[in-house]
């Protein structure tokens, strides 16, 4: 150690020394999200089936929840790279609906991605609860996957940091909190859950125009609160929610 590291030498030392050396003393990486670095890690693992695991709709006051699990295909990342790459990936609530629709229409004609998608209905979530429906969504979703795939799933990455399921848990899993914020699979999932949702809402806003389904998606804007408390609830919201409950 060079005598003006020498620890008895530090307490001599300006104060600016140690912020002007920060940069040399510390090393930060930043990493960019989302990224592949999770799914390359597992495909050097061997598990050669990565699935992404996503829901949309868990906190609307109406209608379904959805779910999507996805596939990125290792042979096909050159593909995924030059249509992606230029393109601004995020979490699904953090893009325009412009911008979800037309990676929807990427993603749903391309042959670098497999996906399924599962369905919970409000009724369903009613009984058994938002957080089960969610998890039945997800193995719905993880169901159509794999019978369009005509394999099985090697491993699962779920965003999320707590899961009940059990024939989830009967897999080989890891829980990833706002794994849809930093796993690329994840990311995409969630893109596909809410945009198929989204449309499922739309449907719905010609049979229940009252309550603006097309622009709030079932969620507790203002407008859909004010509309709810002049008609009172419609056949899809979920009244064990509040403030639903109440009315």
């Amino acid at each position: 150690m060079s005598k003006l590291h020498d620890r008895k030498n530090l307490k001599h030392l300006p104060l600016f020394y140690f912020f002007h050396n920060l940069k040399s003393m510390v090393k930060f990486k930043v990493m960019k999200y989302p990224n592949l670095k999770e799914e390359i890690r597992l495909w050097k693992k061997g598990f050669k089936i990565v699935v992404g695991l996503d829901e949309a709709g868990r906190g609307a006051l109406a209608g379904p929840v959805v779910a999507a699990a996805l596939v990125i295909k290792k042979s096909k990342l050159k593909k995924l790279k030059s249509k992606l790459g230029n393109l601004k990936l995020k979490d699904s609530k953090k893009l325009t609906p412009k911008q979800r629709e037309k990676l929807y229409q990427l993603m749903t004609k391309s042959d670098f991605l497999e996906w399924g998608i599962g369905k919970v209905s409000e009724k369903v979530i009613e009984k058994i609860n938002i957080k089960n429906a969610s998890e039945l969504a997800m193995e719905k979703a993880l169901k159509n996957l794999e019978k369009k795939m005509k394999k099985r799933a090697d491993f699962l990455i779920i965003d999320g940091y707590f899961l009940k399921s059990k024939n989830l848990r009967a897999r080989t899993y890891k829980l990833i909190i706002k794994g849809d914020e930093k796993i690329l699979s994840c990311t995409l999932a969630s893109i596909l859950a809410k945009v198929t949702r989204d449309k499922i809402m739309e449907k719905y806003a010609k049979k229940f125009p009252e309550y603006g389904f097309e622009k709030n998606k079932g969620y507790a804007t203002k407008f859909h609160l004010k509309m709810l408390k002049k008609y009172g609830p419609c056949k899809i919201h979920r009244k064990s929610f509040l403030p639903v409950a109440k009315i």
